[in-house]
């Protein structure tokens, strides 16, 4: 099976990705949910989190989708997997692939997360807490 880092190689975008295309979307929602599935996989994701972190996905869509590890993804969903796609990689450029792999599921003491885990921040706060952890992680890797 390939790895994230496989997956997400050599994408470089010179503008953000038009979301609002269908094409656009059938083009890269294949490559989101392989990432998706092997980030899954690689952070232990109970498949109750992981629906969550898509935004709520149905149990039903949810098995078709990890069966067939292909579909077209709306516009929420494959954001969703972009944001936690910067934070995989965030967290392995700044921590070791074990550390990388289990942060999301530690007690945090940062303020933000008040003692949960950066899952449980995400789940209960949605986008906008996905972005937060994002947000964090790019500015310990600046050096902030």
């Amino acid at each position: 099976m390939a790895t994230v880092h496989q997956l997400t190689a050599g994408i470089a975008w010179e503008k953000p990705a038009d979301l609002s295309s269908k094409d656009v979307l059938k083009r890269l929602s294949p490559s989101g949910v392989k990432t998706f599935l092997k980030i899954r996989e690689l952070w232990e994701l109970r498949d109750e989190d992981a629906r969550q972190l898509l935004g709520g996905i149905s149990n039903g869509a949810f098995y078709e989708l990890k069966k067939k590890a292909r579909g077209t993804l709306d516009q929420d969903r494959l954001t969703r997997i972009s944001i936690l796609t910067g934070i995989f990689k965030g967290l392995n450029i700044l921590y070791s692939k074990k550390l990388a792999d289990r942060w999301i599921q530690l007690p945090n003491e940062n303020p933000m997360f008040e003692g949960e885990t950066p899952l449980t921040y995400m789940v209960r706060g949605g986008l906008p807490a996905m972005l937060r952890v994002r947000q964090l992680l790019d500015s310990r890797r600046g050096g902030r």
